[in-house]
């Protein structure tokens, strides 16, 4: 995809989307920042995009909230990183978000394909 198409495409982020992608990323373990972006972005199949002017705002919101919690350490390549870890308090915040974006999901399908249910009955 040429990059002047990636920008003309790209798709804003709602603030609690961002979240809850976040969130859901810190399920499987640790990350830091860039880490982050990657994994949102590879597993969205490279649609979803998270900026570093968004990404760290967000991060550090939700460790105001105490539903992450983050720590210095030591990567690989021997450089001083931030990694960030889901909380006790993160992972009910993350059942709750995940409900309500499931309910959204029924919502939006029962508009985009009404007769849908109808058929499975």
């Amino acid at each position: 995809m040429a990059k002047h198409e990636r920008y003309r495409n790209r798709i804003e982020i709602l603030q609690g989307t961002l979240d809850l992608l976040i969130l859901e990323t810190l399920r499987w373990g640790p990350q830091h920042g860039y880490g982050i972006t990657q994994t949102i972005r590879l597993n969205s199949g490279e649609v979803l995009d998270v900026e570093t002017g968004s990404l760290y705002p967000a991060l550090h919101r939700l460790e105001k909230q105490r539903w992450i919690s983050s720590e210095w350490k030591i990567s690989e390549n021997n450089q001083r990183v931030k990694t960030y870890r889901l909380t006790a308090r993160g992972r009910k915040r993350l059942a709750s978000e995940r409900s309500r974006w499931d309910r959204l999901l029924q919502a939006m399908a029962g508009i985009l394909e009404p007769g849908a249910k109808e058929n499975e009955a």
